[in-house]
């Protein structure tokens, strides 16, 4: 399931590196995740980079 990036976001980038296939990208005010692209790492890591490395818990799953 592909993943988001919620206004609580701080726009700190520690996630955009982490996405093994370059869904993560520095949007306007925030940064965004391409739910076309997003894999939620599935066949890379056991879980998602993104939430891991995010220091302010702002990735949920896609609803």
């Amino acid at each position: 399931m592909p993943r988001l990036i919620t206004e609580e976001c701080i726009n700190c980038g520690a996630c955009e590196p982490e996405c093994p296939v370059g869904a993560i990208s520095e949007g306007e005010n925030i940064y965004i995740i391409d739910t076309n692209v997003c894999v939620d790492c599935k066949g890379h890591y056991d879980s998602p980079r993104c939430v891991e490395y995010c220091p302010v818990d702002c990735i949920p799953p896609l609803e």
